[in-house]
Formats: structure tokens, sequence, C-alpha cells
């Protein structure tokens, strides 16, 4: 029988605390928030390994490490709502429910997003809304937000995920820099996103955020 409980802690302790993630709310949430019930069925035995666990071709439930350094960097408080992008099963947005206020999850694929909901339910955790929708297009009806977490790697910012952020407002994401990959941490001053490097990363570009291509002659 799997000791998911210890498989927890041993996570905390051997992957995100050894990388400089110092948050106590971060910490607690990790400790408490059973990664193994935000995967799918057939995922369960790798829910706590140091690395990315596949979804589909193009989305990827981000390593513990990445994930919790993002959330550090992102230094919720507990007036905030969050706006999650690629949600998945849930595992971020209900790690984001135990710090913040509240949290809009949106997942593209309405099934998923159903799963999700159902799944945080079965946690007892009521302040997170899963919405289906197109990823790019965040989730407008709800903004300003104030804070944002992309889960997955950006090419670009799409204007509507930006317009959604209030000023003075934070938001994290892994950009993909050709083979590379790098954290940064963002927050809008006047109307503009300020950047800065925080941490390396990998993660499979969103559908919907990479740059256009032109036609090369």
């Amino acid at each position: 029988m799997n000791n998911f409980a210890q498989r927890r802690t041993q996570m905390v302790d051997s992957q995100v605390r050894p990388n400089d993630v110092t948050s106590y709310p971060v910490i607690e949430a990790m400790l408490h928030v059973p990664r193994e019930q935000f995967v799918p069925e057939g995922r369960r035995d790798v829910a706590y390994a140091g690395e990315n666990i596949d979804l589909s071709a193009d989305r990827v439930l981000l390593e513990p490490r990445t994930l919790g350094k993002m959330l550090e960097v992102l230094d919720l408080q507990t007036s905030d709502l969050v706006l999650n992008i690629a949600a998945a099963y849930g595992y971020t947005a209900a790690l984001i429910a135990r710090i913040a206020e509240a949290v809009v999850a949106v997942e593209e694929d309405e099934t998923t997003a159903a799963e999700a909901q159902s799944r945080l339910s079965a946690e007892e955790i009521y302040n997170v809304v899963v919405v289906p929708g197109t990823l790019a297009a965040g989730y407008a009806s709800q903004a300003p937000y104030d804070a944002i977490l992309i889960e997955g790697a950006i090419e670009v910012l799409p204007e509507a995920i930006a317009d959604q952020l209030r000023d003075g407002g934070r938001i994290v994401a892994v950009f993909r820099e050709g083979n590379l990959g790098v954290v940064r941490i963002g927050r809008k001053v006047d109307g503009s996103i300020n950047w800065r490097f925080a941490f390396n990363a990998g993660a499979p570009v969103l559908p919907g955020f990479a740059k256009t291509r032109g036609f090369v002659l």
C-alpha cells in the first residue's frame, strides 16, 4: 500500500525546501494537499517524483520544485484573488486556495475542468471555481486579479491576460527561449508589466502562447 502522506513529506523535505522555498504558507500547502488526488489515475505512483508529469502532448503537471518556487516568488497574500491558467486537474489551484482568498482556474478541456472541480470538492476546497475556456483568453469577467500563475511555458504573454492583472499585481510564468526555460516574475506598474528573472525551469509551451512564426523563403 502506498504511503502518500510520507511521500508528500519527503517531497517537501528533499525537493522543495532545499531549493530555497522558505515561505511557510507555501510549505504548509504542499505538505497538506494530496498531490496524488490531482493526477490521472494511472500516474498516482509517480505523483511525488521530482520531474514534470506528462498529462498530454503539450501539458504537464509542473515538478514540485518549480511549482514551489513559482508560488514563493508570487508572494501570495490572504486577500488575493488569483487567476490560475492551465489548471489541469486542479493541484496548483488547491495549493493557492490554502494561501489566497479565492482562485479562478482556467482549463481548456471541458472534461478535465469538470474533473478538476470534482476533485477539489472531494477535498473540501470550495474557494476555487474551475472554468472551461481558451487558456490564452484568461477569464475576464472576474478581473482584475491580484496575481496570475501560468502553469506551463509561454513564448509571449497574450494581451488579454496582461489586461486582467490589476495595477500592482504579480504574474509568474515559465518563458521558453530556444531550448531553455526561465521563470520570470512580473509586476504591473502604470499599465505595463516589468519582468525580472527568478530561476531556470522547463515545460512545454502552452497552446496559444507561442510566438507567431512568419514564412521564410
